[in-house]
C-alpha cells in the first residue's frame, strides 16, 4: 500500500489577506485540520508538494500523514477549493482520523472487463457510467483505494446498482445505508446499431 505523507507548518496569521499572501509570496497553500477530540488547526503546505500528491488518485481515498511541527497527524482530504480557471488548489480541508472510530470517505470506482463484457462484445452495446465514486464508511485500516465494478456479465439493457458491488470486508456504502440503491453503470444499445436498425 502506498504511503502518503506531507510536511506542513502551523500558521497563526489567519484571514483572507494572510491566505493570499501565503499563496503569492511563499507558494504555500493554506489549510485546516479539524475533527477528532482536538481543536481545529490552521496550517500551510508547499503548493508543489500538494500538487504532486494529488496527481495520484489514491491520495483522495488514503489516510495521509501530515507532519506539523514535529507532530504526525493522520488525516483524510475532506475538501479542496480550486482556482476556477487554473485548477490549482487555493485551500484544503483535512479531517483527523481516529483509531477505532469509523470514518467516511469518497472512493473512486474502477470499471473492469468493459470491452469484453457480454453487452459490448456479443451484443454491440455501449457502457455508460452514472457515478464514478462512492462514499464509504469503515474503520481507517479498512479504507480501500478503489472499488472494482465488474462489467463482464452485464448485458444490453441491464443496470448495475450499488447493491451489486463486491465490497471489501468491513466497508459499507453510505447511500445504501440510507436506502438509496443508486445506479452505477449500464450497457445500452449503441447509437450506430439503432440507426442501422431504423434504416433497415
Amino acid at each position: 500500500m502506498t504511503e502518503f505523507a506531507l510536511n506542513a507548518d502551523a500558521r497563526s496569521d489567519l484571514g483572507k489577506g494572510a491566505s493570499r499572501r501565503l499563496r503569492r509570496i511563499a507558494s504555500l497553500v493554506p489549510a485546516v485540520i479539524y475533527g477528532g477530540d482536538k481543536a481545529p488547526q490552521s496550517i500551510s503546505l508547499l503548493a508543489k508538494d500538494l500538487a504532486k500528491l494529488l496527481e495520484n488518485e489514491a491520495a483522495f481515498s488514503h489516510v495521509l500523514t501530515l507532519n506539523v511541527a514535529g507532530t504526525a497527524e493522520n488525516v483524510l482530504i475532506k475538501a479542496l477549493q480550486r482556482h476556477p480557471a487554473k485548477g490549482f488548489v487555493l485551500h484544503a480541508d483535512f479531517v483527523r482520523v481516529v483509531a477505532g472510530q469509523k470514518l467516511s470517505a469518497h472512493v473512486p470506482l474502477h470499471f473492469i472487463n468493459q470491452e469484453s463484457s457480454v453487452g459490448v462484445k456479443q451484443q454491440g452495446g455501449e457502457v455508460s457510467h452514472t457515478i464514478v465514486e462512492v462514499e464509504v464508511s469503515c474503520q481507517p485500516q479498512d479504507l480501500p483505494e478503489f472499488i472494482n465494478v465488474d462489467m463482464a456479465k452485464v448485458e444490453v439493457g441491464q443496470i448495475v446498482h450499488l447493491s451489486d458491488l463486491q465490497l471489501p470486508k468491513g466497508v459499507e456504502l453510505v447511500a445504501l445505508a440510507h436506502g438509496n440503491d443508486l445506479a452505477v453503470a449500464n450497457i445500452h444499445a449503441s447509437r450506430v446499431a439503432k440507426e442501422e436498425g431504423a434504416a433497415e
